[in-house]
């Protein structure tokens, strides 16, 4: 539904415009200029309060077809489950081909996503060591669209290390040598990335990863 508006927006817009002019046009022969006051008062109206829903839920709009798409469809390997990430084992442009929704026409990343959602109790990011290697997951809130949250090297470093995420209400103490990170709105869109050198340095950097996962904070306590 995005790319379909994204797509065709100006040939709609050029035609709700054109309707809009022959029915304006239609009442001036029919009635004369009296006759279009009451039509322009309610296109106003209506243009100005589709424009404040339009901004109001076209984040959700967007993030929510992210999660359609990953759900249902996934990167490029199949349909992903909640709380579960997957590695794209191809470059951004290479993904191109496999229909992935992050292609970019970029080689120098691997992307990695998923969509999690913690309202059932909270979950458990792993990052591995990653020895000066840049990477970044990005946390995405569903109902602004706005990123709350990063992990990686301009902010957590490149150590392995494990983050708790959890729902800013729940009351449950972290656990010793964890960072807390808290999701708005107990769901969230992860998208990843590593650094790919050059196509020597795939292997390593696809290995790397496949190790950034999710999973359950009560698992990880039984370990």
């Amino acid at each position: 539904m995005n790319r379909l508006i994204l797509k065709h927006g100006t040939a709609v817009t050029i035609v709700i415009l054109a309707i809009f002019a022959w029915v304006i046009y239609r009442r001036i022969v029919d009635g004369g200029l009296d006759a279009i006051i009451p039509l322009a008062v309610t296109a106003v109206a209506v243009w100005v309060t589709g424009t404040f829903v339009f901004i109001y839920f076209w984040p959700r709009i967007t993030v929510g077809g992210f999660k359609r798409i990953i759900v249902s469809r996934g990167l490029g390997g199949g349909p992903i489950p909640v709380n579960t990430i997957y590695a794209v084992p191809e470059s951004a442009s290479q993904s191109t081909s496999s229909g992935s929704v992050i292609a970019t026409g970029t080689d120098d990343v691997l992307y990695v996503g998923g969509w999690l959602d913690v309202k059932a109790g909270p979950q458990l990011l792993h990052v591995p060591e990653m020895e000066g290697r840049y990477y970044s997951v990005q946390f995405t809130d569903l109902t602004s669209g706005a990123n709350f949250a990063y992990v990686g090297k301009r902010t957590t470093g490149t150590t392995a290390g494990n983050f708790l995420l959890c729902e800013t209400k729940w009351g449950g103490d972290t656990p010793a040598r964890m960072t807390r990170i808290e999701v708005p709105h107990h769901a969230a869109l992860l998208i990843g990335r590593v650094f790919v050198a050059d196509e020597g340095d795939h292997e390593a950097a696809y290995a790397l990863a496949t190790q950034i996962q999710l999973r359950p904070l009560k698992l990880d306590r039984q370990r």
